[in-house]
């Protein structure tokens, strides 16, 4: 029978707390805010309906201010990395190359064998080096659009935090 006494008292205890966070509208807030991964507390007491009618106001309010749905977010497309101008950099190192190699060949005694030989490697080369940096361009240019698309999305949660507070609720 001992055992049932703090059964009863935690139980009690449970309820009590329950009861006190309903009165002081302490309810967990599971709407957009939540979403958007800001906490609002309502400062003016006010209801959960009242809350969720107000972060629906707010929402409708930051989307036509930023034209920015979070729920269907816009997509930023990266800017593709014009690879037609390949030929143009194996030409030019090619052509590189060749001189290169026609000034060595002419030092060994054959500048036409050298000049066909450097401009094989120069026009690898100059191939090589084009693809490397269309891949170091394209990354760049997948980084700056994920930069956008959090920049969309940064306005929509300054606009409905602001939307919010002006309806009397605190925003963190």
């Amino acid at each position: 029978m001992e055992f049932i006494k703090p059964f009863i008292t935690s139980i009690l205890m449970g309820l009590t707390l329950l009861s006190y966070a309903q009165n002081q509208n302490t309810e967990v807030n599971t709407g957009i805010a939540k979403s958007l991964g800001i906490y609002i507390f309502p400062s003016n007491n006010q209801s959960q309906e009242t809350l969720n009618a107000d972060e629906m106001a707010c929402y409708h309010w930051a989307m036509e201010q930023t034209a920015y749905d979070p729920i269907n977010p816009t997509k930023v497309a990266a800017q593709e990395v014009d690879s037609s101008k390949r030929k143009g950099s194996t030409i030019v190192g090619a052509a590189g190359g060749a001189a290169t190699g026609a000034a060595i060949g002419a030092i060994a005694g054959d500048a036409g064998k050298g000049a066909a030989i450097g401009s094989v490697v120069g026009g690898l080369r100059g191939r090589r080096a084009k693809v490397v940096g269309d891949h170091v361009e394209q990354q760049q240019n997948i980084e700056t659009a994920k930069a956008q698309e959090q920049e969309l999305k940064d306005n929509f949660i300054k606009a409905f935090s602001a939307c919010m507070e002006g309806k009397g609720y605190t925003v963190k």
